[in-house]
C-alpha cells in the first residue's frame, strides 16, 4: 500500500487527460516513446513532459532498446484504478 503523499500524487497523475491517455495506452504492455503521442494524439513535446512527469510519480518505468526508449507501466495502484474505473487498455498500432 502507499503512503498518503504518494497516494496524492498518484491521482494528481491520473487527474491529467493526457497522462490518463498515456496510462491507458500502457495497459496493453510496453510500448516506445515514438508511438505514444499518434495513440494518445499529442504532440510529441506534451507527451515528452508527461512521460518525465509518470516517471518522475514512480507510475511508470523506461528502458533503452538501441535507439528507442521503451515505456511501461510499474504502480499496480495505476493499474488497479484504471480497472475499477472500467478503463479498456488502447491497442492501437503506431509505427516509429
Amino acid at each position: 500500500m502507499q503512503s498518503k503523499n504518494s497516494s496524492v500524487m498518484l491521482f494528481k497523475a491520473l487527474g491529467d487527460e493526457t497522462r490518463y491517455k498515456i496510462v491507458s495506452a500502457l495497459l496493453a504492455g510496453e510500448r516506445c516513446a515514438c508511438e505514444i503521442p499518434a495513440i494518445v494524439r499529442r504532440a510529441q513535446p506534451t507527451v515528452s513532459l508527461q512521460l518525465k512527469y509518470l516517471l518522475k510519480a514512480g507510475i511508470l518505468s523506461s528502458r533503452r532498446y538501441g535507439k528507442n526508449i521503451l515505456y511501461q507501466l510499474k504502480s499496480r495502484d495505476a493499474a488497479r484504478i484504471m480497472a475499477v474505473l472500467g478503463v479498456k487498455k488502447i491497442k492501437a498500432k503506431a509505427k516509429c
